[in-house]
């Protein structure tokens, strides 16, 4: 897949901020891992809802009210397609990953005793780290590490040991955000299901890059942030399936997730309401069916083949720079890079490509434990989108070896 067949330069046309200038250059954007750009397309959207149609959902019977309810349901179905849920009301829609996987968090602590235990792989964004750990220790479970290789690649004959009868919950991203790993989930979540143990997979980083089917996974738990899918921030959602989202509490409570309330007893809405109270963010949800409608429009496959040539092109470019070190080199990956120069610290290296308009992330990315892995404080991290360009990267390198030779 060619720039000229996926027509980049008509692509950047649709995100208004690639135009920009920072400190005099023009903006090259490589941190899209931690968020994406977004579209006219999803920014028109925000704005008409505002401009036409600002109400709250699911109460009024006046015509706004309506237009509201089911441009925000609708924004709920594009979300169930895209993922390919069985069921509407299986897609939860919440503030974003974090939300979702503490949301399951609670949910569980009414489902674990003393001596159960869940098992977290090594490279796990912190976010899929802290609410297990809090679990355990309301719970009295223990959290077990499927660990992983010099690589980056998650030891699947440990995993396989680490299963048994007491394992009841397995979670691990489907991509690592620090090494842009992607993880055998295909394997992972059978094998959890042979001891009966549920599966949440953290797909943060992986919806943006590759079709995911849910029904087909078989997984039981599945979570995604609209920010990262060319969306607003503040909205995500939780796919979970329904037996599970039916034995699971609800994680808050206030309007819109009772079906009756008096001084002596609530009960509960239907799903996905149990989960969903108080107003929701209606603007997001909507924006959130935008965004997915634009990456319809353009392809997954065709972005994952052209993200793909950029991981390429970058790696091979970047290999030739004195000192380099990579850090994920596993063969299965999507279009992420972390690396760091050999006696050069990665936060002085991205404050002199900020210099050149160059955004790249620098630390640990919300992974320490990868880190520490690894022996090292923090790497530099490149993270491209189908917006990205062959020619930006050819000017991240050249501003890269500036760099490294003012730092030496």
């Amino acid at each position: 897949m060619t720039e000229t067949q996926l027509d980049i330069a008509k692509i950047r046309k649709d995100f208004p901020i690639l135009n920009r200038m920072v400190n005099g250059n023009p903006l090259v954007y490589f941190d899209n891992a931690a968020t994406s750009q977004t579209p006219k397309q999803v920014i028109d959207t925000i704005v008409d809802y505002y401009s036409r149609y600002n109400a709250n959902i699911h109460r009024g019977v006046h015509a706004l009210a309506q237009e509201a309810t089911e441009a925000y349901e609708g924004g709920r179905r594009k979300v169930q397609h895209f993922f390919n849920a069985a069921k509407a009301h299986e897609i939860i829609f919440t503030s974003g990953t974090t939300h979702s996987i503490n949301l399951v968090a609670n949910g569980f602590t009414s489902l674990l005793k003393k001596g159960d235990e869940i098992l977290v792989s090594a490279m796990e964004h912190h976010s899929n780290i802290v609410p297990w750990q809090m679990l355990c220790e309301r719970t009295g479970a223990i959290l077990k590490v499927i660990p992983m290789n010099e690589d980056g690649v998650l030891r699947m004959d440990e995993y396989r040991k680490l299963l048994s009868k007491r394992t009841k919950l397995v979670v691990c991203n489907h991509v690592s955000n620090a090494l842009g790993t992607i993880n055998p989930i295909e394997d992972i979540i059978p094998m959890a299901h042979t001891v009966g143990a549920a599966v949440l997979v953290d797909g943060a980083q992986s919806s943006p890059h590759v079709k995911v089917d849910v029904q087909k996974l078989d997984v039981d738990f599945y979570t995604a942030s609209a920010h990262k899918l060319c969306g607003p921030t503040g909205i995500g959602m939780l796919y979970g399936k329904e037996a599970w989202l039916a034995k699971l509490p609800p994680y808050q409570g206030g309007g819109e997730m009772i079906a009756e309330v008096t001084f002596e007893k609530t009960t509960y809405a239907d799903l996905p309401y149990k989960f969903e109270a108080g107003t929701p963010n209606i603007c997001g949800g909507i924006a959130f069916g935008a965004a997915i409608d634009y990456l319809n429009s353009i392809g997954l496959e065709a972005i994952d083949h052209y993200e793909h040539e950029l991981l390429v092109y970058a790696t091979e470019k970047l290999s030739r720079i004195q000192g380099m070190q990579f850090y994920g080199t596993a063969t299965q990956k999507t279009a992420v890079i972390s690396f760091n120069i050999k006696g050069v610290h990665p936060y002085d290296v991205g404050t002199l490509l900020d210099k050149m308009g160059i955004a790249v992330r620098t630390g640990h990315h919300c992974a320490q434990p990868v880190m520490d892995f690894f022996q090292i404080p923090g790497t530099i991290r490149i993270s491209f989108s189908f917006y990205n360009t062959k020619g930006e990267i050819d000017r991240f390198v050249e501003a890269l070896e500036k760099a490294r030779q003012m730092l030496a």
